[in-house]
């Protein structure tokens, strides 16, 4: 059991916290799990939908990946550890890995789930619908189910990140006899998932709350502990508070919450706090610029946003000191980042200058915000009057998730906030926001600023194969100077998102993804 980590949010209020909370997990080790029970928790915002792969933000995958699964987990350190596949090897030359499945899974619907459901998912569902897929697809020749139980899928050529690519939210394993041969995005099975994990969809009653039951027929023997999870939609900030200061709800997943509300709740008793379980995505924050037409396709417009924008302010205002100013493209918990770039500082007058000298004639600017909770109707705010400060006529046009997702996806915005999942290595997280060949309407989450650079291109497909790392390492530095120049996007923050939950929720945190897999292993101590 891990022992939760009391970050530093506002040292004061969380100094009794993290004693407290050190001698409880303590206590706790010695404890057996406790069968039974249903556990409370939020979902905010309320998801589009639930099928994995085919949704990709954020809610879908908080609350789906307790219902689908992939071939492996990771834990915190991004070590892979079995999923569906037991085991795996790879030839010596680094081009064939073979993966060997579990016997005995089956679909929440009694059908069994084989190498086949694999070859499907990978080949077919995922090069359709997943650009995050997609990053890892292009390098794979064939993908073959040499049987029942046994998945060999051979590579164009050596790729660094290939085995940490198998996570439930990335590479989804889907049931080929729900979705083979039919439209994928109006199945009728969407409205009611179904995958292999511990919890099985049961109810979605729309606006209120999400349930999932206890799969009895889960093929870790004794997982999971609990009976079910129930995810509460509950649209108003405080009321999300107090559902948990009220013991409504068990569990305060990253996001529920103002940041605001923090150092006030984890001050409470019986609450502990974690940031552990987003090794794997490591959350950056970012302004999507539309690179098509209007003054945003202009760079030193683009340019001129970075230092107009105070994102020191957003961090220490707006999100309590959590997360980083990032340099430029690539996180600080991304490999290969280049920290000799000139940083984006708060510069309104060099922002006037790049306007002045761009020729900008106060044309209107539309700013989408992202939906998710009054900090981020707060940053869009803040984000404004910068803008506004330096001469940009912005005009913010607030949407629901639906909205969000469409608007983005049919290039309908100047300016945007979103957030994407850096993924561990930047073949799989950050490629996809820069390469040419990811610009695809109907996706929220691919090249959505329509950036093209050739030189880029070449110099991220380089990089993804190459070895050693010193090489890779040499290509990534070189195309982080050109995006820094050319800034295709906004860098905002590395987010910081912890998790806060009664403190007799035991086992929550057990892997780099957190709660979107969390609840297979957690239980009540009741």
């Amino acid at each position: 059991m891990k022992t939760p980590l009391a970050i530093a949010i506002a040292a004061a209020a969380l100094s009794t916290t993290a004693l407290s909370t050190t001698a409880l997990s303590t206590a706790a080790l010695a404890d057996e799990p406790k069968t039974g029970g249903t556990l409370n928790t939020i979902i905010q915002p309320e998801p589009p939908g639930l099928v994995l792969g085919m949704i990709q933000n954020a809610p879908t995958r908080t609350v789906a990946g307790n219902i689908y699964e992939g071939l492996l987990r990771y834990t915190t350190d991004l070590e892979p550890i079995p999923q569906l596949a037991e085991s795996w090897e790879t030839s010596d030359d680094g081009l064939t890995w073979t993966f060997h499945l579990r016997e005995g899974v089956t679909w929440h619907d009694g059908e069994p789930f084989t190498a086949a459901d694999v070859v499907f998912s990978a080949d077919v569902f995922h090069r359709e619908l997943n650009p995050s897929a997609r990053a890892v697809l292009q390098h794979i020749a064939s993908i073959e189910a040499t049987d029942d139980h046994t998945v060999v899928f051979t590579l164009e050529e050596p790729f660094g990140p290939f085995l940490i690519s198998f996570e439930a939210g990335t590479f989804t394993m889907v049931p080929r006899h729900i979705y083979e041969g039919t439209d994928f995005r109006d199945n009728p099975a969407n409205n009611h998932p179904i995958g292999t994990g511990p919890f099985k969809f049961d109810n979605w009653d729309r606006g209120t709350v999400i349930q999932l039951v206890r799969n009895d027929d889960y093929y870790e023997e004794g997982l999971p502990y609990l009976d079910g999870v129930n995810w509460h939609i509950i649209p108003d900030g405080a009321s999300r508070a107090v559902a948990f200061e009220n013991g409504t709800v068990d569990v305060l997943p990253n996001g529920t919450i103002e940041n605001f509300d923090i150092p006030r709740i984890s001050a409470m008793d019986n609450v502990c706090i974690t940031d552990e379980g987003h090794e794997y995505f490591s959350p950056f924050a970012m302004l999507w610029m539309n690179n098509r037409e209007g003054p945003t396709a202009d760079r030193r417009f683009r340019q001129a946003v970075m230092y107009a924008m105070d994102r020191e302010f957003a961090r220490d205002v707006l999100w309590n000191g959590l997360g980083n100013v990032p340099l430029s493209s690539f996180g600080s918990n991304a490999r290969f980042q280049h920290d000799g770039l000139e940083p984006y500082d708060h510069d309104p007058e060099r922002a006037r200058e790049l306007l002045e000298e761009m020729g900008y004639d106060g044309e209107e600017v539309r700013l989408l915000p992202l939906p998710y909770g009054e900090t981020w109707t707060r940053w869009a705010e803040a984000v404004q009057q910068n803008l506004r400060e330096v001469g940009v006529n912005v005009r913010t046009q607030a949407t629901d998730v639906g909205g969000w997702n469409q608007r983005l996806s049919e290039w309908d915005y100047d300016l945007a906030f979103t957030f994407l999942y850096q993924y561990g290595d930047p073949a799989l997280g950050i490629s996809r926001t820069y390469l040419s060949s990811n610009i695809e309407k109907g996706s929220p989450w691919n090249n959505v600023e329509g950036y093209e650079n050739e030189r880029v291109d070449e110099l991220f497909n380089a990089a993804a194969t190459a070895f050693p790392d010193e090489e890779r390492e040499a290509l990534y530095h070189e195309v982080q100077e050109i995006l820094h120049e050319d800034v295709p996007v906004g860098w905002l923050l590395e987010l910081g998102f912890p998790t806060l939950y009664r403190c007799d929720v035991k086992d929550l945190i057990n892997s780099s993804v957190g709660v979107n897999e969390g609840f297979r292993d957690a239980w009540l101590d009741r």
